[in-house]
């Protein structure tokens, strides 16, 4: 079929490249336009656009799909629109353009977590598992019918960043099979069912650390954050990023003790290992970035923190 594709971020990429090799004729690739990025802020291209580069493909770089994009995709005459993740909304008369219609790969188990941010939300609340789905696309935010889903656990140790990769690939296969279906009339389509829940854009104070929940929930609050934005929190004065940390079991004997001794939001050594206090038991911290810094181990950042107890704030 003739397809515009519509995606930015590095999720998308794999179901790019799984369209084109089932054979589908992807007329343009709709993604957003480059921004700066790193400490220069140079201007980079989006994941999505350098993957459609590479392929030889017509790329529309645009942050808002106005008149005149809109103009120039419903010429295309194409026979469906596919959006993984582009960050962006698709409105009418594009929506009816193509001859199918449009389709969303979305990372969740609608109506479960529907918005720009379904795993992070996911882990953030603690869900045992979650999905992608592919849904028709429709007016209403991530409501429409869905045409097929796939499930994957959330183990114990996934932060969003590890999640995600791994739903990207589940979810390439996924919505070529349903695109596929499509092409041969075989799709079928059912009404949502079940609650629905939100899931907004994380804001920068979603990823600052809240020490005085129980582990479960500081521990699951820093996996959703990661790699982006990035959970941090404040000692005595300078921001510190956690890149990485698991928390301490009652099995751990070696710092049980001082695991349930620390007040939230108190860090402290406890032999070899650096423990940060929660409501509950502590956290070990294993890698770290204060502001200003390389990302290090937690023990290297602790032996140049000139007290015995900090606390983090």
């Amino acid at each position: 079929m003739r397809l515009i594709f519509a995606g930015t971020p590095d999720v998308a990429v794999p179901s790019l490249h799984a369209l084109v090799d089932a054979g589908h004729d992807i007329v343009a690739v709709v993604t957003r336009r480059d921004a700066p990025l790193g400490r220069r802020r140079v201007l980079t291209p989006s994941p999505v656009a350098a993957a459609a580069d590479d392929l030889g493909l017509d790329v529309v770089k645009a942050n808002r799909l106005d008149e005149a994009v809109t103009d120039r995709l419903v010429a295309l005459d194409a026979d469906l629109g596919v959006v993984v993740a582009y960050g962006g909304l698709v409105r009418e008369p594009l929506l009816s353009a193509p001859r199918l219609g449009w389709v969303n790969l979305h990372f969740s188990l609608l109506p479960r977590w529907r918005g720009a941010s379904p795993v992070q939300r996911a882990i953030a609340a603690g869900d045992s598992a979650t999905g992608a789905a592919v849904f028709r696309l429709v007016p209403e935010l991530d409501a429409g019918d869905v045409y097929g889903v796939v499930e994957r656990t959330i183990d114990d140790h996934d932060t969003a960043g590890s999640l995600l990769h791994g739903l990207s690939e589940d979810g390439a296969a996924l919505l070529t099979r349903v695109v596929d279906e499509l092409a041969g009339g075989s799709a079928t389509a059912v009404p949502q069912d079940g609650e629905v829940t939100l899931a907004p854009k994380l804001a920068l104070d979603d990823a600052r650390i809240d020490w005085s929940l129980p582990l479960e929930a500081v521990d699951a609050r820093i996996r959703a954050v990661t790699p982006e934005p990035g959970a941090f929190t404040t000692v005595d004065g300078v921001r510190v990023k956690v890149l990485e940390a698991r928390p301490i079991e009652p099995s751990d004997d070696d710092a049980a003790d001082a695991s349930t001794e620390l007040r939230p939001g108190a860090i402290r050594a406890a032999g070899r290992r650096v423990l940060a206090g929660t409501a509950t038991r502590a956290l070990h911290l294993l890698r770290v970035q204060p502001a200003g810094k390389q990302p290090m181990a937690a023990s290297d950042w602790w032996r140049g923190v000139p007290v015995d107890e900090a606390v983090a704030e």
